[in-house]
């Protein structure tokens, strides 16, 4: 079975996207990283997400830049911390590549 990690139903969350099997909206995860939280804090505040998960919502955000323009710097970047390239290595291929994943900026220590 593969698991969808963004879904959308009307009847949930009003319609608005979330990471699968949790309560949190992909806008949550993306305010949570513009607070400066990375993928290892929201993972300690919230146990029920999973690293897949944060990448998947931070890959959707890309992909639907024009619903979370607010989230984007300048340069097109998301804002706050994304994985390290490190914890990346434990993505799958496809999340490790995405823009708006891997942080380039952060430092390669695996968690």
């Amino acid at each position: 079975m593969t698991i969808k990690w963004v879904k959308t139903d009307p009847l949930v969350m009003n319609g608005e996207p979330f990471c699968y099997a949790t309560r949190l909206t992909v806008r949550n995860v993306l305010e949570m990283r513009a607070n400066g939280l990375t993928p290892a804090e929201m993972l300690a505040q919230h146990p029920e997400l999973r690293w897949v998960g944060i990448a998947e919502a931070f890959h959707f955000a890309v992909q639907q830049r024009d619903r979370y323009a607010t989230f984007f710097e300048a340069d097109g970047s998301l804002r706050g911390p994304g994985f390290s390239p490190g914890e990346a290595a434990r993505l799958p291929e496809h999340l490790r590549e995405a823009r708006g994943v891997v942080d380039a900026r952060a430092g390669s220590a695996t968690p």
